[in-house]
């Protein structure tokens, strides 16, 4: 059968808001149009096999690494469209375009594949979860501040009223985090999963906290390192290549953070989790937990693709992450001994975030290229734009949970009697971060 007339056939359904070129030229205009600006571009007839029923999700991603498939325009909303659509379904015209493109498979079963994670020993063992870190944090700095920027901040920014660009929405993600831990001059605080150093900078410079980071990523080790050297006499931070299960301080800390890093634990680890950040903080102290979750009921942001052996981020993005619905998390964190003292959703501003990030890597993509390869440029592209989706469709969400260990007496130092104070107007005239 013509490829074309089974591209014709694969995407003939009344849900198809966005428009497929074909690699001749022909292009085939939505069922219906939701003003997508974009279009799905296949680049040959072999990029079909990827679509043919029953899709993989593994198979789509790389068909679009490959260069197979293109999102030509708004790869988000391209993205969003596509899990609005019902998919490619079985359909006598496809019969035989099915059959040639099942024995293919079987003749070439996708074996790992370049960028894909290896990891070896159990999982979520110390040595297996340094590993996960390692392949996704350890590429390039260079890379990330093209669409990080200078701070490389890597997690969900704050956008109190959404004229904010994306620097200040990520201070302010900083400061909301220092201000529902009621953070104080001299207060022990630890970042578990601290990233390049973003919030123990600023919980030193701004807070005054005798700050400690620790981090799985060598990479980031580094970067922090020369934060808190640059820092040195001015404010008191500190950074350390440790895992949070091995963790011992020579003294309890008043105040714990752990923003971006939960999703890395696993499902099995999460009373593990819970119970280390319960050891290793004072009673009477407050520990925020930042991190995104599923959604019941809501299934995966492609609900027509198969994720059997792991969806595209699993496989290639942060291998052995696992995203647990609050509620789970809410429970296994009381089992932990913590009580719950605030939760908030941030979902809309995650979206904004990823946006952000993934403009910035589209202005720069020339250069993204030249430092870690068209592969892994079209790699990241991909999961942004697909993360920015999945948030926007209510697929996942991400959550700031507040949780205290009280003391003997009940008590829990630094919860306000009112959330105003959280999100009052930050004073003026103070430094938004330390220079040097």
């Amino acid at each position: 059968m013509d490829p074309a007339r089974v591209a014709a056939a694969m995407f003939d359904s009344e849900s198809r808001t966005f428009a497929v070129r074909l690699w001749d030229g022909t292009l085939l205009p939505p069922a219906r149009d939701a003003g997508v600006r974009g279009v799905v571009l296949l680049r040959d007839p072999a990029a079909l096999d990827a679509l043919v029923p029953p899709a993989a999700e593994r198979r789509l991603a790389e068909a679009i690494l490959d260069g197979r498939i293109e999102l030509e325009g708004d790869a988000i909303a391209l993205v969003e469209a596509a899990a609005r659509w019902t998919g490619p379904r079985p359909h006598p015209a496809l019969a035989a375009a099915i059959a040639g493109a099942l024995a293919r498979r079987a003749l070439h079963a996708l074996g790992p594949a370049p960028l894909e994670a290896r990891l070896h020993g159990g999982r979520h063992s110390v040595r297996r979860d340094r590993d996960a870190v390692r392949h996704h944090y350890d590429v390039s700095d260079a890379f990330y501040r093209l669409f990080l920027g200078e701070d490389l901040v890597y997690s969900c920014a704050y956008f109190p009223t959404g004229g904010e660009g994306l620097e200040e929405a990520q201070r302010a993600k900083l400061e909301l985090v220092c201000r529902k831990l009621a953070l104080a001059p001299g207060e022990r605080f630890l970042d578990v999963g601290c990233g390049w150093g973003a919030l123990i900078e600023h919980a030193a410079v701004r807070h005054g906290a005798r700050a400690t980071g620790i981090t799985l990523s060598q990479h980031q080790l580094r970067t922090a390192e020369a934060r808190a050297e640059r820092l040195r006499g001015r404010a008191d931070l500190a950074v350390r290549s440790e895992d949070y299960r091995t963790l011992r301080p020579e003294a309890p800390f008043d105040k714990v953070a752990s923003v971006g890093m939960m999703e890395h634990v696993g499902r099995a680890r999460l009373d593990a989790y819970f119970a280390a950040v319960h050891r290793l903080l004072r009673p009477g102290g407050l520990f925020l937990n930042h991190a995104i979750a599923s959604v019941d009921g809501r299934g995966p942001t492609l609900p027509w693709a198969g994720q059997r052996g792991g969806g595209f981020i699993w496989r290639y993005v942060f291998p052995d992450g696992e995203l647990v619905p609050i509620a789970e998390v809410i429970a296994r964190a009381a089992l932990a001994g913590f009580e719950v003292r605030d939760l908030e959703c941030l979902r809309e501003h995650y979206a904004e975030t990823l946006a952000a990030w993934l403009g910035r890597l589209e202005e720069r993509y020339g250069e993204a290229v030249g430092l870690v390869g068209e592969r892994r440029a079209r790699l990241y592209r991909l999961y942004l734009a697909a993360s920015a989706a999945g948030f926007r469709l209510g697929r996942i969400s991400v959550f700031q949970l507040l949780l205290a260990r009280p003391d003997a007496e009940g008590r829990a130092v630094g919860t306000p009697r009112s959330r105003s104070g959280w999100y009052a107007e930050r004073a003026k005239g103070r430094p938004e971060r330390a220079r040097g």
